[in-house]
């Protein structure tokens, strides 16, 4: 995937100045900001969801304007698990397959984060970290290329935490290209092989973690970010 200058606009709130970057295949890429700094609305360009005023998205070198079949390849968790409250987990699971109609493969994912238990249960009856698990396994239960992730850790217990990154690892092992957003700042030291660093809709860093820490003279990346929010006017 690869993003040319895009550019997004809410009337006069410039959400997004010209933003450029790559996801490659095989690697574990974190975009990181203070909220408001316009990751969501990056995502949601990517997804279609929101149109760019200017710039262009490209899915194996092809623009995604005015085609909705790249999305077949993507794998997406939001930031806020929203379902259907009066459907019973397996319902909607048994939905979305219909909906994606690809091959699914969510009996390993049910298992790995135990969420058996609550097949007969109503969604609206599940707590907030079930919910989370719920919110794993419909983006991870297709074999998508592409995983853009909103979030991901919100609510989950230390043992689903484990499991989650262990999973996020095979999904790198495998080739596939991930773009996740987090304020967890140990997850991404764990994790991340890039780090997109966005502020007030533009990028302030682009690299490794070490290259950002060197650049700000600062043997943590917590305090490596809050070294370029305070550069910028950000206490």
């Amino acid at each position: 995937m690869i993003i040319r200058d895009l550019h997004k606009a809410y009337g006069r709130n410039e959400v997004l100045k010209g933003i450029n970057l790559e996801l490659p295949d095989g690697r574990i890429t974190a975009v990181l900001g203070p909220n408001g700094s316009g990751k969501t609305t990056l995502i949601k360009c990517v997804l279609g969801m929101v149109i760019g005023q200017q710039g262009d998205i490209l899915f194996d070198g092809k623009n995604i304007k005015n085609d909705w079949h790249y999305r077949r390849d993507i794998g997406y968790l939001p930031q806020i698990a929203r379902f259907p409250e009066n459907l019973k987990l397996r319902e909607l699971i048994r939905m979305v397959k219909d909906i994606r109609n690809q091959p699914a493969y969510d009996s390993e994912l049910i298992s790995l984060f135990g969420l058996e238990p609550y097949l007969g249960k109503l969604l609206r009856h599940l707590s907030g970290g079930t919910r989370q698990k719920v919110n794993i396994l419909i983006a991870f239960m297709f074999d998508c290329h592409y995983l853009i992730l909103d979030e991901p850790t919100v609510g989950l217990d230390p043992l689903a935490l484990i499991r989650f990154k262990d999973l996020l690892l095979r999904q790198k092992e495998m080739g596939k290209a991930v773009l996740l957003t987090t304020h967890m700042v140990s997850l991404v030291e764990e994790l991340a092989d890039e780090v997109i660093f966005i502020l007030e809709g533009k990028i302030y860093f682009q690299g490794k973690i070490e290259d950002l820490k060197a650049q700000s003279n600062e043997q943590n990346l917590e305090r490596a970010i809050a070294g370029i929010l305070m550069n910028n006017g950000h206490v």
